[in-house]
């Protein structure tokens, strides 16, 4: 600052502080222009000394009045603010300096990413159960939601608090052997390469927080996997709308099923008591009409005198109903034997409903908690298979799809003929592994068809109930398990649900 005389404003406030202390009434701007200028005095030479820290506040916090901005406006002008030797921007350059080479030497702390990252990072690197135990060692969490206690975090994480480093560290701590795979990244390149390979494989938690946190990230990329991660959480979202109205529907139609058969068994119970009832009674007339027969053979008949002619009318009435007691629990017993027979189909359709309804359940837990990671009985069963899919709906069919591919197998449809050509069917058939087909969408005579090449080219084949994803993965999960699972292995199955 030598050669510079910043005296000038000094003198000005000076009388006009001496304006102030007179005596009398002053005006509001007189005051407004005396505290004005003994801030512009004060300021300016302490922007002068040459131990000042940081840079200079050129915007002070208040609004100037006109006489304060135009003494703050000449002193600028005049240089008052200037330094000989340059030691304001030389400081500025070196705390940038340090400041890059600190970043260099560290990641980035989570308040000090930018405000709109900290939603995704926390919802999608923090389960709700550990960010709940986490909350409640810092504040009450009593009768809060997790929405809340969602909220309540993201809003504090931009602070250097207690709470925002107690989230970084159980970021860290739960996803360190991700970090420490992204810290052998140098450049933004390997880091990209290392997000893109982690997207692959289904570890976008671990792999969002190293690459936010990573000292060699750029804003760039940070939007790039943000927008990512955005997207997926449309798409997760659309899909368990999809799997949770399919849910509920199965849900439904399980408990009118559970109520049909519950009726078909007390039927069936009160069947069996008419028919032991009548059983009974016959065998009860049985004993009646041999004791009266005996009594009729040894001329013992009531009335005294034995009389042929009543005694062959008596058996002849007897025998005819006899006959007809045995004709009706006859057909009691058939009644009983198509009740029971009956009985037992409604019982299978409730076990293969629970079935897809413990496959649609699971895959809804799946989605909701690990929606990259693959199922592991799902994945046994259909890794490195090729897999026909003849008929289905149009709306499901990219589902199924979409869960042959996920877990490792590879997915070939055919409609059954609508559009596409049946003569393909028998060209597309040797090259694969397995044939599932609905039978409540694919026609009669594709399913002989079917039938015919599958044996022809011993390839096993598996009938589902419904064209649902849901049905596909209980059947895959039944039919394909391995032997030690508890459950049989597929072969060429000859039994169709619909068809025989």
């Amino acid at each position: 600052m030598a050669g510079k005389n910043p005296g000038w404003p000094l003198r000005e406030c000076c009388g006009a502080a001496r304006a102030c202390r007179a005596p009398g009434p002053k005006p509001q701007s007189t005051l407004q222009s005396s505290c004005t200028l003994r801030y512009a005095s004060s300021y300016i030479t302490n922007c002068t000394r040459p131990s000042m820290r940081g840079l200079p506040m050129l915007t002070p916090p208040f609004k100037l009045s006109a006489c304060g901005m135009a003494a703050l406006g000449a002193a600028v002008s005049a240089g008052a603010l200037q330094s000989g030797d340059g030691q304001c921007c030389g400081h500025d350059h070196v705390r940038e300096e340090n400041g890059g080479a600190a970043h260099a030497q560290a990641r980035t702390r989570l308040y000090q990413l930018d405000t709109h990252l900290h939603c995704s990072v926390i919802g999608t690197c923090l389960s709700p159960a550990e960010l709940r135990k986490l909350m409640g060692r810092h504040m009450d969490i009593k009768g809060k939601t997790d929405l809340e206690l969602h909220h309540q975090a993201v809003g504090l994480a931009h602070e250097n608090g207690d709470l925002s480093k107690a989230i970084h560290k159980a970021l860290d701590q739960r996803h360190a052997a991700v970090i420490k795979g992204f810290a052998a990244a140098q450049d933004e390149a390997a880091l990209e390469a290392a997000w893109k390979q982690a997207w692959q494989q289904g570890e976008i938690p671990g792999a969002y927080w190293a690459l936010l946190t990573h000292k060699c990230t750029s804003f760039a990329l940070r939007q790039m996997a943000f927008g990512e991660v955005h997207m997926l959480s449309h798409l997760m979202g659309s899909a368990n709308r999809h799997e949770l109205k399919r849910f509920v529907a199965l849900e439904k139609e399980n408990l009118e099923l559970q109520d049909k058969l519950e009726r078909e068994r007390q039927r069936h119970h009160q069947s069996q008591l008419e028919r032991d009832a009548l059983a009974g009674q016959l065998r009860q007339q049985s004993l009646d009409f041999e004791a009266r027969l005996s009594q009729l053979r040894a001329g013992a008949a009531p009335g005294g005198e034995t009389r042929p002619d009543d005694a062959s009318a008596l058996v002849g009435v007897h025998t005819e109903r006899r006959e007809r007691a045995e004709r009706a629990a006859e057909q009691a017993w058939a009644e009983a034997g198509r009740l029971q027979q009956m009985a037992e189909q409604l019982q299978q359709r409730v076990q293969w409903q629970a079935e897809e309804l413990a496959a649609a359940e699971k895959e809804l837990h799946r989605a909701a908690t690990q929606p990259q990671a693959p199922d592991a009985a799902q994945q046994q069963a259909l890794q490195g298979r090729k897999l026909l899919y003849v008929g289905g709906r149009p709306s499901s069919t990219p589902a199924i799809r979409d869960h042959v591919q996920r877990h490792g197998g590879e997915f070939l449809h055919h409609d059954g003929g609508l559009e596409t050509r049946k003569g393909l069917l028998a060209a597309q058939l040797p090259r694969v592994d397995l044939v599932v087909f609905p039978v409540d969408c694919v026609d009669h005579d594709s399913v002989v068809n079917l039938k015919r090449l599958s044996e022809r080219h011993g390839v096993p084949f598996i009938a589902l109930r419904t064209a649902s994803l849901a049905s596909f993965a209980a059947t895959v999960a039944r039919e394909l398990a391995p032997p030690d699972a508890g459950t049989r292995t597929t072969s060429a199955s000859h039994f169709c649900l619909r068809h025989g």
